[in-house]
């Protein structure tokens, strides 16, 4: 027993109430356990107990062991003076909390909670229900896989607001750093924010009928354009950069935080930033587009982009690959794209409208392009959890990082259906 899990059995009433009495002897009724206290003070507000014949409103502190009271310094403490209750699982030493009614609970929990709670900490496994979860309902699962995403979705647009405070509620600009950011994919993603954020969106909105112009600031920005170069390509692209980065006075990002190494060279930076400057090329009203459109049918072909015909026979400058091949991006990239970037504006640009109808759109959006294929979707897949579009697998991913691999099996709601079964 610790203390983490008396609070869940205390929050999820997953003891016996039969026969439960204060120390003193007077038999104690749990009409309310009270809600739970994530900040300083009490574990539990405003609970509602009947201590023999007395009905008492307020809050409840719970501890593992009675004198954990003392060691935690709670008679000093004045937030301690009006509680209602003390339950403790063990009472170690004589009562403590002066006028306070004292509950032991050691004989009203069963043990088997205790083996279960035990079990899935202490695995190895990297799925700690694993095995287990296949017993808890479907409904259930669904139920809690839209909570897990809106979770997902709430951290992420935290920080889009920010980004939207610091662009002047320029919705424009917001898409242009994101996307930015999402052509980087998880490997290059900052250097590729860093790049964008360089170079204002009036920059390459007035250059974006070249593009040649717009390869040359984007690729001069990323600090690809140093040094000599064979081809004609890249030399052309320093001249271009050179006389746009006075005109401007850009300040252009080291190049070293680009990332190669281990990498496809279809997802290489050279060959993003060109496909990135392409789509910036195509496109002159993607916001719009894309917020009212939500269909991935007719999103799709806004996202359709093939890098400039040196890139096809290039993966960096100056480098001849064997054999020709097109740089467009690809169907899985697009997914992405949707699922990380369109999708989540969209929500975030309802959200602000206070539009309940195009939040559920863009929730819909999700559920209409495949799952993601990644290690921890094949994880939960071979588990018997397979995600059946991409609003789950970014589900299972939220659940996965934030639950899973943390052991948080307490604030789960799977750790607590299985827990609730014994």
């Amino acid at each position: 027993m610790n203390e983490a899990l008396l609070q869940f059995i205390w929050q999820h009433s997953l003891y016996n109430p039969a026969g439960l009495q204060t120390v003193a002897g007077e038999p104690v009724i749990i009409i309310y356990s009270g809600r739970i206290n994530r900040d300083a003070g009490p574990d539990f507000l405003e609970a509602k107990v009947k201590v023999g014949q007395t009905i008492l409103v307020g809050n409840v502190e719970l501890h593992n062991r009675s004198s954990d009271w003392l060691r935690h310094g709670h008679q000093n403490d004045t937030a301690y003076q009006n509680l209602i209750l003390h339950a403790v699982f063990e009472n170690d030493v004589a009562e403590v909390a002066a006028n306070t009614p004292t509950i032991v609970l050691k004989n009203h929990i069963s043990e088997k909670i205790m083996e279960t709670y035990a079990r899935l900490i202490k695995t190895t496994n990297k799925l700690p229900c694993a095995g287990q979860h296949t017993f808890v309902k479907d409904i259930t699962k669904e139920s809690w896989l839209s909570r897990l995403l809106a979770e997902r979705w709430e951290q992420k647009l935290s920080d889009w607001n920010v980004l939207l405070e610091n662009s002047a509620e320029d919705w424009r600009n917001l898409l242009y750093w994101r996307m930015a950011a999402n052509f980087g994919f998880k490997t290059n993603a900052a250097p590729f924010l860093m790049l964008a954020q360089s170079l204002q969106l009036n920059i390459p909105t007035r250059h974006k009928d070249n593009l040649l112009q717009l390869e040359a600031l984007f690729f001069g920005q990323a600090g690809m354009l140093n040094g000599d170069f064979i081809d004609d390509y890249p030399r052309e692209l320093q001249r271009e950069y050179e006389y746009l980065k006075k005109k401007y006075k850009l300040r252009q990002i080291p190049e070293g935080l680009w990332k190669f190494l281990r990498m496809r060279p279809v997802n290489f930076p050279s060959v993003r930033i060109a496909q990135f400057a392409a789509l910036v090329h195509k496109s002159l009203h993607l916001f719009s587009q894309i917020i009212e459109t939500h269909s991935v049918k007719e999103i799709t072909p806004l996202l359709e982009v093939k890098a400039s015909s040196y890139w096809d026979t290039h993966f960096r400058f100056d480098v001849l690959q064997e054999q020709k091949s097109p740089k467009t991006l690809g169907k899985s990239s697009i997914e992405n794209i949707i699922i990380n970037t369109i999708a989540p504006i969209q929500f975030l640009y309802a959200a602000r409208q206070d539009t309940s109808i195009l939040q559920e759109l863009a929730l819909l959006l999700l559920e209409n392009v495949p799952a993601e294929e990644n290690v921890i979707t094949r994880l939960w897949e071979e588990n018997n959890w397979p995600a059946a579009n991409a609003a789950q697998s970014q589900a299972l991913l939220q659940l996965y990082n934030n639950y899973c691999s943390k052991k948080r099996c307490l604030e789960c709601t799977i750790g607590l259906n299985i827990i609730r079964m014994q």
